[in-house]
């Protein structure tokens, strides 16, 4: 069986968080244990980043979700960013524009979606306007609640377009949340990331669990699954999504394209300069 295959949300089924382990690692030990494995998967993960760009045939999305200290940003920087950036970019989605406002809320993210040969990370995602606007009910359910078809329905059609979709839940607990404020307060290279909202948002813990709970049960279908991450062991998190995402490039069974060019009429004009 696939490593993803026990972390991938099977379509159909119903997602409770409080069943899965955050800080389950899958029988290693600690990081030591998977420091070696990491990197290899990096180095694996470039190679097959600089096929897809070559090849041009296909596309990569990647979107993370999480809680508040979840971890995005960390597995952008330790495991995604292995990747060529001439071919990988990162869009963020932060509060809406003025501009994103006045149009639907999936055409911000169809404006970010990658094109052929290229992979973009999400880093949170059009999955803000099922999760954010409910717990904080900033619009009528009805409108909220036609949202998870309409997500369904402009994943598939990335996918007709020769987009594969890979999302990532990041799941901690809350009191590992707690633990990873108070490391931000102590270290001055993590204190502009604090603000207020972070603890506002903290009594709101159950209602975006609920939130996230229905967003991963009936968003994951076999086009563009969701995989629940345990991540409060950072260093587990990353061999995960590394070998995650290495698992279905795999899958893809890339070539480099023939060349356009006669190639040895270009060696004998080589060897004919370096002779002269």
């Amino acid at each position: 069986m696939d490593f993803s295959q026990g972390f991938k949300v099977l379509p159909g089924t119903r997602v409770k968080l409080k069943d899965i382990d955050p800080a389950f690692t899958d029988g290693y030990k600690d990081h030591e244990a998977a420091d070696e494995e990491i990197v290899q998967l990096q180095k694996t993960l470039r190679e097959l980043q600089t096929l897809l760009y070559a090849q041009r045939q296909h596309s990569l999305l990647i979107c993370l979700q999480a809680v508040d200290t979840g971890g995005k940003d960390g597995t952008i920087s330790h495991v995604l960013g292995a990747m060529n950036p001439q071919g990988c970019r990162v869009a963020a989605f932060r509060q809406p524009s003025v501009e994103e406002l006045a149009h639907d809320f999936l055409w911000r993210a169809h404006r970010a979606a990658p094109g052929r040969g290229e992979v973009v990370i999400f880093n949170r995602t059009y999955y803000e306007d099922l999760l954010i606007v409910r717990v904080h009910n900033l619009v009528p359910k009805e409108i909220w609640a036609r949202r998870y078809d309409l997500i369904n329905a402009f994943e598939s059609g990335l996918v007709d377009h020769d987009t594969y979709i890979l999302k990532f839940y990041l799941h901690i607990s809350k009191d590992e949340q707690l633990k990873r404020f108070a490391e931000r307060l102590d270290d001055p290279s993590k204190q502009w990331k604090i603000s207020e909202a972070d603890y506002k948002e903290r009594p709101l813990w159950d209602g975006y669990v609920s939130a996230y709970e229905d967003v991963l049960s009936r968003c994951s279908t076999e086009l563009a699954p969701w995989f629940i991450i345990p991540a409060n062991h950072k260093w587990f998190r990353n061999l995960a999504v590394a070998r995650i995402v290495v698992e279905h490039l795999e899958k893809l069974d890339m070539k480099y394209p023939k060349p356009t060019v006669d190639i040895e009429h270009i060696r004998h004009e080589y060897h004919a300069a370096k002779k002269a």
